[in-house]
């Protein structure tokens, strides 16, 4: 549910989303809310998944891989829902990390109208 990496740095990342109506979660023309909270953790992981990917091959055992999910949405507002052909821009905010599991900010915006606020939880582990 991201496009384009905008700008990415140790602790922040902004990424672009154009919304197409061949979408999983787009219902009656609409990006629906479960769309939106897809595209944060993909923003979100954006951060998190620096680390891991820098000398991947040369840290990790051949046929190593990394698994992550949600762990906790702490706060989530939607204030409204992008159309099909809307490009949306998240901008994602590494707030700490504890090993493994960290938590991060995203608004998400239509121009200069936020869509979406939200703090999660990430879970990232190589296997």
């Amino acid at each position: 549910m991201v496009d384009t990496i905008l700008e990415i740095k140790k602790d922040e990342a902004i990424t672009s989303f154009k919304i197409l109506e061949e979408n999983i979660f787009v219902k009656n023309g609409f990006f629906t809310e479960t769309g939106l909270i897809e595209n944060i953790a993909q923003t979100c992981s954006a951060i998190t998944g620096q680390e891991i990917t820098e000398d991947f091959e040369d840290h990790h055992d051949p046929g190593s891989k990394v698994i992550g999910f949600i762990t906790n949405i702490k706060k989530v507002k939607i204030f409204d829902v992008p159309k099909v052909g809307d490009t949306i821009v998240s901008k994602a905010v590494l707030n700490s990390q504890f090993g493994e599991i960290c938590t991060i900010s995203c608004t998400t915006f239509l121009g200069e109208k936020v869509l979406v606020e939200a703090e999660i939880s990430l879970f990232i582990k190589v296997i």
